[in-house]
């Protein structure tokens, strides 16, 4: 098993991704999902948490030797960033969905500095447009964003276009498409689920998945 496969395993394990293809979820959207995601969950598991935080930093440390501070998105994003940075002896920070409406007004918080090299933190990434607005503040305040490394990834097209029209790299831990093949390893789905999770994920605006 390789290390995109345990942190899915680890995942599935302490329920923060959760498959039900025959119990549908309900998105705030009104779109029925097979998936549920909470890797807040992460946090309260050990085990799991050492593996991610872990392979947080390698991650960086392997893809931007060149770092030299970590911004998590608020709120989800904050404790990883936090944790790996410790891991790696690098400031963090965070970046507000808003500026504040008192005191200083940030909206990013802790010191960056114009042409600092900023890696991004994101625990989940779907259609990519809340962390690609922590990007463009990033940019805008003259960070130099390395790119993003996130916990789980959809891999949705509109997601990865996204991506790529803001001309900024994701690297994600483990993605739907692992976790499918473990849930199928694991006993968690039954194999005929498996092209009908992955029509989810091609568009899931179209329910004929069900």
């Amino acid at each position: 098993m390789n290390n995109k496969q345990a942190i899915a395993k680890g995942l599935l394990d302490i329920g923060a991704v959760f498959l039900r293809p025959d119990e549908p979820f309900t998105w705030a959207s009104g779109i029925k999902s097979p998936i549920y995601c909470d890797n807040r969950l992460i946090l309260t598991a050990p085990a799991v948490r050492a593996l991610v935080e872990q392979s947080l930093a390698e991650t960086i440390r392997a893809k931007y030797p060149e770092a030299q501070v970590l911004m998590g998105t608020a709120t989800a994003g904050i404790a990883h960033a936090a944790i790996a940075a410790h891991l790696l002896g690098l400031p963090m920070g965070y970046v507000r969905s808003g500026a504040k409406d008192h005191g200083r007004q940030n909206q990013i918080e802790g010191r960056l500095e114009a042409g600092q090299k900023v890696v991004v933190i994101e625990d989940l990434i779907s259609t990519g447009g809340s962390v690609l607005e922590v990007v463009e503040v990033l940019r805008n305040a003259g960070a130099q964003v390395l790119g993003i490394v996130s916990l789980f990834t959809y891999g949705m097209q509109k997601g990865l276009d996204r991506l790529a029209a803001a001309q900024v790299e994701n690297t994600s831990l483990t993605d739907f498409d692992t976790i499918i093949e473990v849930a199928l390893q694991e006993g968690k789905i039954a194999p005929a689920d498996k092209e009908r999770l992955l029509k989810f994920r091609a568009n899931p605006a179209d329910e004929s998945w069900i």
